[in-house]
């Protein structure tokens, strides 16, 4: 079973592990039945999904009514206006056949024009704390790509009250100096505030290759059961943050073993050689490569 840890201030306490809901965009009932008795074997207790992902919320949908007690129920909006994200809210709401929300996140608020829209008057921000004043969600969220990102949360934080924020974290981007810095000075931010800090892209290996096979997700996940198993210690040794899984469903019971099994953090010169033997890039480039 998975550890568990305070989801910042919301009161729940949720598996170190959060599930990425993005991997049943496309899933058939019979995968989804899978899923499920996956992350009720190793004690998940938190889903991710959002709008956006395809048929996702209906595959949960089955699930609610007779697990929806065990779940911390997370969705994403993308919209910016006032109008569109409580839209987006409500029809969360029914294609998942529930009352109300855990976590309403912004999905991806990084872009300038992005952000000042949804921080207008009748702007999304708004909208979604009224939601959340009305009882339709529970927690604001905001999240988000590329190297830029924790500097734009900072920057959201500073603005609104918000429960948890969500951002890129692996070993291969925090080779980056000035990321490092950044995300440092994001999770110290959390921590005074008590705010849920989730990690995405964990164990991503690249961006895809013209020769590389089948894809369940944009990136290339690592497959090597080694290194994603330290891929996914280091992650997990911050003992801060949650670790979202991937959208590449055939990953996630590796990951929830890593998980599982506590192990400790790998050697640094174990993540370089990862690194080198495994041709791992960083994911983004803080410019062109943040654009996904």
């Amino acid at each position: 079973m998975l550890d568990t840890l305070p989801f910042g201030a919301t009161g729940h306490q949720s598996s170190r592990v959060i599930f990425g809901a993005a991997a049943m965009a496309a899933a058939s009932e019979r995968l989804s039945d899978q899923i499920l008795a996956t992350l009720l074997e190793f004690g998940v207790n938190h889903i991710d999904t959002a709008a956006s992902y395809g048929d996702s919320e209906l595959h949960l949908a089955r699930w609610m009514p007779e697990h929806r007690e065990q779940f911390f129920l997370a969705s994403k909006t993308g919209d910016r206006t006032g109008e569109g994200a409580r839209r987006s809210l409500e029809l969360s709401l029914e294609r998942l056949g529930v009352d109300h929300l855990d976590l309403i996140q912004l999905h991806n608020l990084v872009e300038e024009a992005d952000w000042q829209r949804a921080f207008a008057k009748d702007g999304a921000v708004a909208a979604l704390f009224r939601a959340r004043d009305e009882g339709l969600v529970r927690n604001v969220g905001v999240t988000g790509h590329g190297l830029r990102i924790p500097r734009m949360l900072l920057r959201s934080l500073a603005e609104a009250p918000f429960a948890s924020v969500l951002f890129p974290y692996n070993h291969i981007l925090l080779q980056d100096s000035a990321y490092a810095a950044d995300v440092e000075e994001l999770l110290a931010a959390c921590a005074e505030r008590s705010i849920a800090a989730q990690t995405i892209k964990s164990v991503a290996r690249r961006r895809w290759t013209d020769d590389a096979g089948p894809r369940f997700s944009w990136y290339e996940p690592l497959s090597e059961p080694g290194a994603l198993t330290r891929a996914v210690d280091f992650v997990l040794d911050n003992s801060q943050v949650f670790l979202n899984t991937s959208s590449d469903a055939r990953i996630l019971r590796p990951t929830l073993e890593a998980a599982a099994a506590a192990n400790p953090a790998p050697h640094p010169s174990e993540l370089a050689s990862d690194r080198e033997t495994h041709a791992m890039q960083p994911l983004f480039d803080g410019s062109a490569l943040d654009v996904i």
